[in-house]
C-alpha cells in the first residue's frame, strides 16, 4: 500500500512509477491520500483519479483508492470508480463525517470500503476509559475493550476491513481474535441517534 498526495497528474504519475521502482515491484493498492487538504474542485479530482485508474489498468499498481480522513469535502465530486475507499472508522468518528462518509460510498460505489484509525491513534486513549465499549458487542463476557473498540469500527460506518498500524505481534493476535465477537446493531443504532440527538442539541 502506498500513498500519493498531489493532484498534479504528472507527479501523481511519476510518484506510482517510483513506488513501484523503490519496492522492487508493483504495489498492490496506491491510494490518493487526503485529497481534501488540497479542496479540489471537481475537475482536478476527477483528473487525478482517472491518473492512478490508468496506472492500474498499465499494470503500475494492483488496484488504485481514495483514503480520506475527512470525507466531507469530496461527497459533491464525481470520480472514476475507486478500487477502494479508505476512510475513519470508529467509535471516535463525529457523527458529520460519519454521514459524509457513507453519501461518499453510495455516490462513488467504490469495490471495496476499509475503515482506518479506530483507536483514535493509540490504545490507551483517554477516550477508552470513560465508558465500556463492550456493551457493542452481543457477547461480551471474554472480549477485552479493545475487541469491541475493533469491531464496532466495521459499523462505524460499514466498512468491508478495518486497517491497523502496530509492530506488537499480541496486539495483532487480540485483533484477529476479536472477529469471532458479533456487533450488537440494535446498540449501533441507537448510538448513532444519540449522535444525531446531541448534534441537534448543539446548532
Amino acid at each position: 500500500m502506498k500513498r500519493a498526495h498531489s493532484l498534479d497528474p504528472a507527479r501523481l504519475r511519476g510518484a506510482v512509477e517510483r513506488a513501484a521502482k523503490d519496492l522492487g515491484r508493483e504495489p498492490e493498492v496506491v491510494f490518493l491520500h487526503n485529497p481534501e487538504h488540497s479542496r479540489p474542485g471537481a475537475e482536478a479530482m476527477a483528473r487525478a483519479c482517472a491518473v492512478l485508474a490508468d496506472a492500474a489498468g498499465a499494470g503500475l499498481c494492483g488496484r488504485w483508492g481514495v483514503s480520506s480522513w475527512d470525507p466531507r469535502p469530496l461527497v459533491n465530486l464525481d470520480v472514476p470508480r475507486p478500487d477502494v475507499l479508505m476512510i475513519r472508522a470508529g467509535l471516535l468518528v463525529g457523527v458529520d463525517v460519519l454521514e459524509a462518509a457513507e453519501a461518499l460510498v453510495r455516490r462513488w460505489r467504490p469495490a471495496h470500503v476499509w475503515g482506518m484509525s479506530p483507536f483514535g491513534g493509540s490504545t490507551t486513549e483517554a477516550a477508552w476509559e470513560k465508558f465500556d465499549p463492550r456493551i457493542f458487542l452481543r457477547d461480551s463476557e471474554s472480549a477485552t475493550p479493545v475487541q469491541a473498540v475493533y469491531c464496532s469500527a466495521f459499523r462505524l460506518p460499514p466498512v468491508d476491513a478495518v486497517a491497523v498500524g502496530t509492530d506488537n505481534t499480541d496486539h495483532l493476535r487480540e485483533l484477529i481474535d476479536a472477529l469471532a465477537y458479533e456487533v450488537d446493531d440494535q446498540v449501533v443504532r441507537e448510538y448513532r441517534r444519540l449522535l444525531r440527538t446531541r448534534r441537534q442539541q448543539l446548532a
